[in-house]
């Protein structure tokens, strides 16, 4: 008998089952990971719902442009989903934080308490920024846009963090409605030499 919980309330479709252009997505991620991040897996039982997931995914996480760094982008998720209660995107995230930041602390340390985190101030006031558009987008005000212009952001750079942390707000939503788990390799990844 197998202990080990699903990965997701819904069915998970097999990789032979899914379109093909969903199965080219999954394995160029699997040749670059080494392993298939559930989330792939369990969003391909919605082919529509994952395509416009992952166009928008790759359109903010991806981008180019801005004075985000990709770090930086990873912290935004793993604060705001620790807030969100998403265990699957604190994990998957966390882990690729740790590899972008090359430092094997910071993830735990920005989804625990950023305002403790060894971090900068400008990436301080990202996350506080980032945190408020979480919990209470309502009240962003002309005074939040003034201390991320103090701290080197752009409209458009908060344009970013407000859009990734709407974005991962429901990918947390949705994680935690599909019941959706963290694959294993995620827990060991940027914290020890891969092998």
């Amino acid at each position: 008998m197998n202990s080990t919980p699903p990965i997701s309330r819904f069915p998970v479709p097999d990789l032979q089952q899914v379109p093909d252009d969903i199965r080219q997505v999954m394995l160029a991620v699997q040749e670059k990971a080494g392993f298939v991040p559930n989330v792939f897996l369990t969003l391909a039982h919605r082919p529509a719902e994952f395509r416009a997931f992952f166009a928008y995914h790759d359109a903010l996480m991806l981008k180019t442009t801005g004075s985000l760094t990709k770090a930086e982008r990873e912290m935004i998720v793993t604060a705001t989903s620790a807030k969100n209660g998403c265990l699957y995107c604190v994990v998957a995230h966390g882990a690729l934080l740790r590899i972008y930041a090359k430092n094997p602390l910071v993830a735990d340390q920005v989804a625990v308490n950023h305002l403790k985190a060894d971090i900068t101030p400008r990436q301080s006031a990202m996350l506080d920024f980032a945190l408020k558009v979480c919990l209470h987008s309502d009240q962003v005000s002309d005074a939040d846009y003034d201390l991320l212009h103090a701290h080197g952001f752009d409209d458009e750079d908060i344009w970013d963090i407000g859009a990734i942390t709407a974005f991962f707000g429901l990918s947390n939503r949705m994680a935690n409605v599909i019941s959706m788990r963290p694959n294993e390799e995620f827990f060991l990844m940027g914290r020890m030499p891969r092998a």
